[in-house]
């Protein structure tokens, strides 16, 4: 007899895993994150702030959430349930983005929009509105108040001399936001103030007093012509017109433009462009400067910089000294005009003793008086004396030409390398020879020496024409003979400048 067949065992259930709930979770969180954007109750650039800063919190929550599930799957005898394809990519990009926005966070982007030109108004109608604030500000001076201090870190600053004794300020105000609850809040917190530093009311424009939000303020000020004006400024630009004083300027980004001012000036730019005339004073300017106009100065004037473009002066009474890079220029004044840029010098009735060192421009001086020294690497030198000194050039490519009056007493050194010597003094000794030429000799008097040193190309000297216009003569100033050059030698020049890069 057979024995009995065993009833099958029954197959046990499947596992059920529990669902997760660390993505319900995260899921919440982002609504609410761009709920509370959409509704305004804060910024996305304060929530993209928080997210650079913060958002290792997600993961530290995703951890949390995983590792309750795991102890209570434990209790149950359930098996835990793993992460997922879905959650590894979810990890992932949390990762990636959270980075991305940390270095963004800190990079410098105010450098980045400074250097393309880029103005905050330009970025506000991205992600907002740009809106406009007008406001009038009175302060009365005590008399012991001589001066002005004005801090604009975003705006232009307009100075204008008034008739009462007090500061006028018209602010007109530029505001980004994404309503205009916002803006009329950081309209009030930007508001600016005057405080008392000893003997300088300090007018503070408090752009920055909004955080991150763009607050553009621009301010036209009505002063007292006797005070004293400092501005600092970071991005816009500044005018002072009207002053019986002191006037300081420093800005990063802006133009500056200066005129009617009895007293001393001293300007520091970068990235920006200048206008100063009618200066009472002495002038001192230096940064980096595109565009520079500098006319009718009764003192003396300074540059000290770099000058992209261009460079006019004109009608200065003292001394002139200009320093860059690229160019050494020193001379006592200027009745007429001088333009600079990258390839050219062209000045009008200089008054020396003129000291010019430069490389590679097309040098054209005219009615020079007085003693004058030049040296040029490459470049053409064309110079017509009205009244003669000592005079030196060295050169080493392109022509020299140099018109002296014609009743000009003055002995004369001149040597050249493959280029021939001209001259319309018979009293002048010229050798021109296959590979090298000179040139010696005495006209009149020789009371003045000419010392002429090209390496390659010809030099000429002629006699220029009697003009009829007045220039002011040269101040009697102890001159100093140049050294007369040696065959195959350059001259050297003094503080010469080393590989330059600019005007």
């Amino acid at each position: 007899m057979s024995s009995p067949v065993p009833p099958p065992l029954p197959v046990p259930p499947p596992y059920r895993y529990r669902r997760s709930f660390a993505g319900p979770i995260v899921l919440i969180i982002l609504g609410l994150v761009f709920l509370f954007g959409n509704l305004h109750m804060i910024s996305w650039a304060r929530l993209g702030t928080l997210f650079a800063h913060y958002w290792p919190l997600l993961l530290i929550l995703w951890g949390v959430i995983k590792l309750v599930e795991h102890q209570q799957a434990q209790r149950d005898g359930l098996p835990t349930r793993g992460i997922g394809a879905g959650g590894i990519i979810l990890v992932i990009f949390i990762v990636v983005c959270g980075l991305i926005a940390t270095q963004a966070s800190r990079f410098n982007w105010s450098e980045l929009r400074d250097n393309l030109n880029i103005d905050d108004g330009d970025l506000d109608n991205i992600f907002g509105q740009t809106y406009s604030y007008d406001n009038i500000l009175e302060h009365a001076l005590a008399p012991e108040i001589t001066a002005l201090r004005v801090n604009n870190d975003h705006g232009a600053v307009n100075v204008n001399a008034s008739d009462d004794n007090k500061v006028t300020v018209t602010v007109r105000k530029r505001v980004g936001a994404e309503s205009r609850n916002d803006a009329d809040r950081y309209n009030t917190e930007t508001m600016p103030q005057f405080t008392l530093a000893g003997n300088t009311i300090v007018l503070d424009a408090r752009t920055q007093a909004a955080n991150d939000h763009s607050v553009e303020s621009d301010l036209d000020i009505s002063v007292p012509r006797r005070m004293q004006v400092q501005i600092t400024s970071r991005r816009g630009d500044v005018s002072v017109n009207g002053r019986q004083g002191e006037v300081d300027i420093n800005t990063q980004h802006g133009d500056v433009s200066l005129e009617d001012v009895t007293g001393n000036v001293r300007l520091n730019l970068e990235k920006g462009s200048a206008k100063v005339a009618q200066i009472t004073g002495d002038v001192h300017i230096d940064g980096r400067l595109n565009e520079i106009s500098v006319t009718d100065i009764t003192g003396s004037l300074q540059l000290d910089g770099e000058f992209d473009e261009s460079v006019k002066l004109a009608r200065i009474s003292k001394n002139v000294a200009f320093k860059s890079s690229r160019t050494d220029l020193e001379f006592s004044s200027i009745a007429g005009e001088l333009n600079l840029d990258s390839d050219d010098l062209h000045a009008e009735q200089l008054v020396g003793p003129v000291h010019l060192v430069t490389r590679s421009k097309e040098i054209n001086l005219e009615d020079v008086s007085g003693d004058l020294r030049v040296q040029d690497d490459n470049g053409g030198i064309e110079i017509s004396m009205r009244s003669l000194g000592n005079v030196q050039i060295d050169n080493r490519s392109g022509d020299v030409h140099l018109s002296v009056p014609e009743k000009a007493g003055f002995r004369i050194d001149a040597r050249t390398r493959d280029g021939e010597i001209e001259s319309d003094f018979p009293g002048i000794k010229i050798d021109n020879g296959d590979h090298q030429s000179s040139a010696s000799g005495t006209v009149g008097n020789g009371a003045s020496h000419i010392v002429i040193n090209n390496e390659h190309d010809g030099i000429e000297i002629r006699k220029s024409s009697p003009r009829a216009s007045a220039v002011p003569t040269a101040p009697a100033v102890p001159a100093v003979p140049p050294v007369p050059p040696k065959p195959g030698r350059k001259l050297p020049a003094p503080n010469s400048k080393v590989e330059p890069t600019e005007n």
